[in-house]
């Protein structure tokens, strides 16, 4: 990952973490061990079923992650960092 990358998903840790109210050191340790309990629970099962089948296939999350409406959305969460 180039540092660029890092960076944005260093954003997007915070704001998530920030939206679930759930410190984002612990979220990103719970992300690394496969475990989104933080996440999960704060979802409809609609939405939770999603962003399993989402995390399960990186191929995915790349593509969603490149539409216009994600960037937008990012800028979004993270006050235009």
């Amino acid at each position: 990952m180039d540092n660029s990358s890092i960076q944005n998903l260093n954003g997007l840790l915070q704001a998530v973490s920030r939206k679930l109210g759930v410190p984002p050191e612990q979220l990103r340790q719970e992300l690394e061990a496969g475990k989104f309990d933080s996440a999960l629970k704060n979802m409809s099962p609609a939405e939770a079923n999603k962003f399993q089948q989402a995390v399960k296939n990186p191929q995915m999350i790349d593509k969603i992650m490149s539409t216009p409406q994600a960037k937008a959305l990012y800028q979004k969460l993270t006050g235009g960092k």
